[in-house]
């Protein structure tokens, strides 16, 4: 696996790797990787002639008194997931590569941008996407891979990638969970025994809304209030969000049809995490 630092290197690897009409698929990542992320790349594995990475721990997308500073950073064996998985290119620039002295320029999704994860973390996704942005301008790729569990994420990238015209097409990849059925996160690594076994509880609240939906209940009201009452009965856990919202504007809608998103935010101590299903 070749590991890249600069922009005008990648671009220009990137080039070579495109001769000939090759699919070039594009994972990119914070680092900290886990299974999730094995995942995406061994998708675009499958799919791709050729298979990038990106390791960027995106300052941007950082509020103040956010994470940004203990994020989780294990950039050696990372480097060791992704040669296993025959990553061909890792672009791992450091923040001075990705925004020069002066840069002033970033890409603001509005409207959808503003919401769930939007909203609780004013701009976090234009952090998210001007960072992508960027790196779809250095790669150039066919196809890049996004997890679900950030399906928010992937509203405001597909959104952007069509006003842009970026000639990319998103995958959205299915969670992956751990045995316990907690979907797997960087941040998990903040969790201690007891709030693990908490944070359990959002998977559980949205096993129940499935299972009523399954059962013939639509009504987005009585479904936010069934799983409210299942979050809050269970000890430390914080709310942020329990949403259901038309997956691609993340618009609140009156009745969970086909397609739509259930999503929940909540903290757990002092750690955030997300989760959600797309209702078939």
């Amino acid at each position: 696996m070749r590991i890249v630092r600069t922009v005008a290197e990648m671009q220009s690897v990137c080039r070579g790797l495109r001769t000939g009409g090759s699919v070039l698929g594009f994972v990119p990542t914070t680092g900290a990787l886990h299974e999730g992320h094995l995942s995406l790349v061994r998708r675009a594995r499958s799919e791709c002639d050729a298979v990038v990475a990106s390791i960027f721990v995106n300052p941007l997308q950082f509020a103040a008194g956010e994470d940004f500073a203990k994020y989780p950073r294990t950039f050696e064996e990372d480097c060791r997931s992704l040669e296993v998985e025959r990553v061909d290119v890792l672009f791992a620039p450091d923040a001075v590569e990705m925004y020069p002295n002066g840069s002033v320029t970033t890409v603001t999704v509005s409207e959808v941008g503003d919401r769930l994860d939007g909203a609780s973390r004013p701009g976090h996704f234009t952090g998210v996407a001007t960072v992508v942005a960027k790196l779809f301008h250095v790669v150039g790729p066919t196809r890049a891979y996004f997890g679900q569990k950030d399906a928010a994420q992937l509203a405001v990238l597909r959104q952007m990638v069509r006003d842009l015209n970026f000639e990319v097409e998103l995958i959205g990849c299915a969670i992956v969970r751990d045995t316990d059925g907690l979907a797997l996160s960087s941040r998990n690594k903040y969790l201690s025994a007891i709030e693990r076994k908490h944070a359990l509880v959002l998977h559980r609240t949205l096993l129940r809304l499935e299972r009523m939906i399954a059962e013939g209940e639509r009504q987005s009201i009585a479904l936010v209030q069934r799983g409210m009452e299942t979050l809050n009965a269970e000890a430390g856990i914080r709310v942020d969000y329990l949403a259901i919202v038309d997956a691609n504007t993340l618009l609140p809608v009156k009745s969970a049809e086909t397609s739509t998103l259930v999503a929940v935010a909540a903290y757990v101590g002092s750690t955030r995490l997300i989760d959600n299903f797309l209702v078939t």
